[in-house]
């Protein structure tokens, strides 16, 4: 059994902001290896967002930025369950980032189930015209444009998108971190985005 230090916590610690027990009890799990024990801290913080997810958002606040010129803007609009943890740091540093997030970004949507059924269709036929003439067969069309379709909602929902701080996790995946941290649901429940002249 390797012996857990101080130090080797406070690595794990800072590179999950898991708890002080949860990080030594993940590397005793492991016997020290630290890869194993972050992968052990994101399940469980996956398994905390996930029975967080359905409970009420009634508290938080609007996170801003304003780009460097003051000609674009981006406002969000993160929700949680208490005031308590609408005033902590990292929730204020989270807002603040996605509304950052947003200007960079420019997202359409919150997610997939905002996007309007008839622009999905509409985004489909354009890639049905784009492949008519690759003389594909019908079922190898329908897989291409299911995965042209599926690219694209990607690139238009906030929450698939790569967030721009870390290209490695995307803004749903922050937000389950965040989740796991602070204890709390936490929702994106709006957005906007101004830019002069556009």
């Amino acid at each position: 059994m390797a012996e857990i230090t101080a130090q080797m916590v406070k690595e794990l610690r800072e590179a999950t902001s898991a708890g002080v027990l949860d990080s030594k009890k993940a590397l005793e799990e492991t016997n020290g290896d630290f890869e194993k024990a972050v992968e052990i801290l994101r399940k469980k913080g996956l398994a905390t967002a996930a029975k967080k997810a359905s409970r009420d958002t009634n508290e938080g606040l609007i996170g801003t930025y304003v780009h460097a010129g003051a000609k674009q803007a981006g406002m969000v609009e993160l929700n949680c369950e208490s005031d308590f943890v609408a005033r902590t740091e990292r929730f204020q540093q989270l807002a603040r980032d996605l509304a950052m997030h947003v200007v960079a970004s420019r997202p359409l949507y919150v997610s997939r189930d905002q996007v309007p059924a008839d622009l999905i269709e509409s985004e489909k036929g354009i890639y049905r015209e784009q492949m008519a003439a690759s003389g594909k067969p019908a079922q190898v069309i329908d897989k291409i444009v299911e995965g042209k379709l599926d690219k694209w909602l990607g690139e238009v929902c906030l929450l698939e998108q790569p967030f721009v701080k870390n290209p490695d996790v995307t803004i749903q995946e922050l937000l389950v971190e965040s989740i796991a941290v602070l204890g709390e649901n936490i929702r994106v429940n709006r957005f906007a985005r101004l830019a002069i002249g556009e």
